[in-house]
Formats: structure tokens, sequence, C-alpha cells
């Protein structure tokens, strides 16, 4: 999914809601989890971080996405999970 395909289904899932999604890790998204208030977006720690690794070494990309990406949390920012596949 590019950025506009993620914008139009969570329109389609949420269409009164304003979902957080993260510059440039549209291959990790998952989905949206409308189980949360507000309902957010849901993406793979691993695709992430794999993501991230094209432009910087693997160890950097795994800090970077711990600190930078998953460390900005607040309400309504996306949900990152582990997944069987990776």
């Amino acid at each position: 999914m590019d950025r506009d395909d993620i914008d139009n289904f969570a329109d389609a899932v949420a269409p009164n809601e304003d979902i957080t999604v993260p510059d440039g890790l549209d291959e990790a998204f998952l989905g949206i989890s409308t189980e949360e208030e507000p309902p957010r977006a849901v993406y793979s720690i691993d695709k992430c971080i794999e993501i991230l690794s094209k432009d910087m070494p693997a160890e950097e990309a795994e800090e970077y996405f711990w600190y930078n990406v998953a460390g900005a949390g607040g309400s309504g920012y996306p949900l990152y999970i582990s997944t069987p596949d990776g």
C-alpha cells in the first residue's frame, strides 16, 4: 500500500477520525485497530526496522525505531506489533 491507499482505507474504516500515520513506513502498514479509542494504525515492528535499515546499519535502524518511531507515542499514535513472518 502507498500513502493514498492507507489514507483511503483509514477513511473507510474510521471516517470521522484522524489516524496518525508515520512517514516512510507505508510498506509496514498492517491495518487499523478499531478496538482502541481513538482508532490507531497498526504496523509491523520488524518491517519498520527493515525499511529503516535501507538507509542506515541494522543496529542503528533498530535503535532509531525504538527511540524515534515507537518512542514517539501518544493518544492516537500507531501501534507497533511483532508478526510471525517479520
